[in-house]
């Protein structure tokens, strides 16, 4: 079994794991983090992991093929930005972000594997990696406008 497609579910569920099996937890930390993080509930992280861990399964069973590779290049780089981000916060909270060991550690090195096998063999076009990689990195983006400058709106008019 080519065990590459099947990678990003692994890296999915050990960043999970750090995130919310460890003592203290993830939103616990957010909390702490970002004052104005009331939009962090148990429902969402749940329904936004869920959500993740479905859409790795899908790369998986899709497996080397264009749309499979592709997809597992975004979800990758969704992966890695999102440990770069913990590593940003650890740094800027000058503590332990549950979440910065696997993303650091597991997903950045295995989206550089990924964009290098898929790409360098030729079997995703460098313009289709790099959509895939600018897709896959959105997600920090549109994450911290959605808590940050949504949520101080929402502040606002209270």
């Amino acid at each position: 079994m080519d065990w590459l497609p099947w990678a990003p579910l692994a890296a999915a569920v050990i960043h999970i794991s750090e995130e919310f099996l460890l003592p203290g937890g993830f939103a616990a930390w957010y909390r702490r983090y970002s004052p104005d993080s009331s939009r962090i509930t148990s429902r969402m992280l749940i329904i936004v992991n869920g959500i993740l861990l479905i859409v790795c399964v899908n790369i998986g069973m899709l497996g080397r093929t264009t749309i499979g590779m592709a997809y597992w290049l975004a979800i990758s780089a969704l992966l890695a930005s999102n440990g770069l981000w913990h590593a940003w916060a650890a740094l800027r909270s000058h503590s332990y972000s549950p979440g910065v060991v696997t993303g650091t550690a597991i997903c950045l090195p295995l989206a550089v594997c990924g964009f290098i096998t898929f790409a360098g063999s030729g079997a995703i076009s460098p313009g289709v990696a790099v959509l895939a990689a600018l897709i896959g990195a959105s997600y920090q983006i549109w994450s911290a406008l959605y808590h940050g400058r949504f949520h101080k709106q929402d502040v606002a008019k209270r």
